[in-house]
């Protein structure tokens, strides 16, 4: 193990909004489930849009209440990592800020930051699972496998902190306690980022710790990383997810696709109905579905690119899926009037 190393400082703004105020949030309509040409069921939610300059461009629902990204927040972690000393680039770095799907290249890739670090997989502590694709997961189950914490799709991100832990002398037993040297950073690389102060703090599906911000906050939070200069620990990270969508996801997942089908694009989704995506320029969008559905959350997202500028024939295939009856469409996934970009 190295010399122990003092806690990073923090890289903080001097001054951060207050932390968003927990409440009820206030979601609006957002997705019509039409069905016949009647409305059979309406799915709601909160969705933001920011423009190159920071400011807002679209809002609807409640964009500043306190809730949690989830997953969506594995981009601002992996950021910490870097700043903490992780010496992490490419597809290893892309795995270091994934919800895997649980295939060999997600497994391998863990082993592999497991290998760098002189670490065994019996160190990790997220909890564990399946693995996360339903074709993966099937082929797991027939080969007689039970849950693994290799398999759980958080597992690039517990080999990372393990390694960064261990970089600079901190104890590895306790690295998800949140008064954990490495969970400090953690937060302090959140607020920095979100540009607020941390509402509350819990623990994620995974067991490490899960901060609640605004949706206001997650997206100029990726507008930071993908707007950041080359080499710093934002640029390192929006590369390796761009450049290995795969990894940071899987190769059958629709986060996946579209950054394949939008030049440029970083995007990042979370457990119960979380999306977010930056350009380049800093045009960023953040979506949350209020009862967590992924068919609202993809149409939504679509939706939200398009009022950043995205061209709608990029976003086609994300638009929304059919209704079926008897077999075949007849009504779809749609969402409201008001997410129309030309409303």
């Amino acid at each position: 193990m190295t010399q122990a190393q003092a806690i990073p400082e923090p890289v903080t703004p001097a001054v951060l909004l207050d932390a968003p105020v927990l409440r009820a949030p206030g979601h609006a309509p957002v997705v019509h489930l039409v069905r016949g040409g009647v409305i059979e069921g309406v799915h709601h939610g909160s969705v933001v849009v920011l423009g190159a300059d920071g400011e807002v461009r679209f809002r609807l629902g409640d964009t500043e209440a306190a809730f949690y990204p989830r997953s969506a927040l594995k981009p601002l972690q992996a950021v910490a990592l870097l700043r903490a000393g992780l010496p992490l680039d490419g597809d290893l770095l892309s795995l270091a800020a994934a919800s895997h799907s649980g295939e060999e290249r997600h497994l391998d890739g863990t082993r592999r930051i497991l290998d760098l670090a002189g670490l065994a997989e019996a160190e990790l502590r997220n909890t564990p699972d399946l693995p996360f694709d339903p074709v993966v997961r099937d082929l797991w189950v027939r080969e007689g496998r039970g849950p693994s914490r290799l398999a759980q799709n958080c597992s690039g991100k517990h080999a990372a902190m393990l390694w960064t832990a261990k970089l600079n002398g901190w104890s590895l037993d306790d690295y998800l306690d949140p008064a954990h040297p490495l969970q400090r950073a953690v937060a302090e690389t959140v607020e920095d980022l979100t540009g607020q102060r941390i509402a509350h703090v819990t623990v994620d599906g995974c067991g490490a710790p899960l901060f609640a911000v605004s949706l206001h906050g997650l997206a100029r939070a990726l507008a930071r990383i993908t707007t950041a200069a080359p080499g710093t620990p934002e640029a390192r990270v929006a590369d390796a997810m761009r450049e290995h969508a795969e990894m940071a996801s899987g190769v059958r997942r629709d986060v996946a696709a579209l950054m394949r089908a939008v030049p440029g694009l970083l995007a990042k989704d979370g457990f119960e109905g979380v999306q977010v995506a930056a350009l380049p320029d800093g045009r960023a969008i953040a979506v949350k579905i209020a009862d967590g559905a992924d068919r609202a959350r993809v149409p939504v997202a679509a939706a939200a690119l398009a009022h950043a500028g995205i061209d709608p024939a990029l976003l086609t295939d994300f638009a929304g899926a059919p209704l079926l009856g008897g077999g075949r469409p007849v009504g779809a996934v749609r969402t409201v009037p008001a997410l129309d970009p030309a409303s």
